[in-house]
């Protein structure tokens, strides 16, 4: 459907920044289709099993348990049993909100559940920040779209039967410069 570009927040979200970024440059994200995408909320994107868009296990996967990744500020860490990541809510300097463009790290709600899963919002879901206590979701902010967000919008706008878009829409590639 076309390019968007997006701006990481490395100084701010070191552990889950260099996730993305070992991801995404060791083509891990490359084919997969975006699993779930709603108008006024969010598109979620990156389960390997979404390689195959009609996959029933869509929404389940993340990256491989036990290997291992460089922050982007420079520590080692290695994903736990489920691929899952620390996590980096409660200092001060996560405290971005979920606003419309910007990327944030799905997880189950469980301790060190996200991993490879993310969501654009195309909403204000402030309700979903890990210091908004309207709910207990924590969904931490690690970038924001820059360039394109129209397209992202328009992503979330598309048929889809139980989230799933009708007519699949794949990532080719995903990148880190």
């Amino acid at each position: 459907m076309g390019t968007f570009k997006a701006e990481l927040y490395d100084k701010e979200m070191p552990i889950t920044v260099g996730n993305f970024i070992d991801l995404a440059n060791g083509g891990f994200y490359d084919g997969i289709h975006f699993h779930r995408v709603i108008p006024e909320f969010m598109n979620q994107f990156e389960c390997p099993y979404a390689k195959d868009p009609n996959s029933n296990r869509a929404g389940t996967g993340g990256p491989p348990p036990h290997s291992s990744f460089q922050s982007a500020d420079g520590k080692s860490y290695k994903r736990n049993d489920e691929g899952g990541i620390p996590d980096e809510i409660g200092q001060p300097q996560h405290r971005i909100t979920n606003a419309p463009g910007t990327l944030s790290m799905a997880n189950t709600g469980q301790p060190e559940s996200g991993g490879s899963q993310f969501f654009i919002n195309v909403a204000d879901n402030s309700f979903l920040d890990w210091f908004d206590r309207s709910t207990e979701s924590a969904h931490p902010v690690f970038g924001k779209v820059i360039d394109n967000y129209p397209l992202v919008v328009k992503i979330s706008q598309v048929p889809t039967r139980n989230d799933n878009p009708v007519q699949p829409i794949k990532m080719i590639s995903v990148r880190v410069e």
